[in-house]
């Protein structure tokens, strides 16, 4: 199975991402959406599962929007060949040297947590649960353009790719 792991659009996914997420099973998002058409940008081959994250407020999303919002959970739990995954937005994990930390002793049963906020793209395999960050898949800090995780899961093996695309100047129409 192949998972598009995917962070922090604010509200634009670079549609280069969206290509990537085509080729892939599931597209799980972790947080920072920004928006419904966001969501609906996505088109796996199976699913979209995405969490909430701190900007992910009624305030930032348009009325019409809303209830898409109110879907998306807090955190969520995916059972993959070979494991679990837990995604969520990682900002309650403060202070940042020992959000790693903190997301092991949290969720200890995971084969990988999945987190967004930092805009940081990082794959922190060195023990388990991995815990990854795909960086920003939108336009605002993307620290040397957009990027995603491709986690490739099989029942005796997990690999994950980092894709980071070349940056790209938008304009306003």
């Amino acid at each position: 199975m192949r998972v598009a792991i995917l962070a922090d659009t604010h509200g634009f996914l670079d549609p280069r991402i969206a290509d990537q997420v085509a080729e892939c099973d599931l597209a799980v998002h972790a947080g920072d959406v920004g928006g419904a058409d966001v969501l609906l940008s996505l088109k796996p081959r199976d699913q979209v599962v995405a969490v909430r994250g701190n900007n992910d407020v009624p305030e930032k999303w348009s009325t019409s929007e809303r209830h898409v919002l109110e879907t998306l959970p807090g955190e969520a739990s995916l059972d993959l060949p070979g494991g679990v995954l837990v995604v969520v937005h990682g900002h309650e994990e403060v202070p940042v040297v020992e959000r790693h930390r903190k997301l092991r002793e949290r969720y200890p049963n995971a084969r990988a947590i999945a987190y967004g906020h930092s805009h940081q793209l990082l794959i922190d395999d060195e023990q388990e649960p991995w815990v990854l960050n795909p960086g920003a898949a939108g336009r605002t800090r993307t620290y040397g353009g957009p990027s995603l995780l491709i986690l490739n899961c099989r029942e005796d093996a997990w690999e994950v790719e980092a894709v980071r695309l070349p940056p790209r100047k938008y304009r306003a129409l």
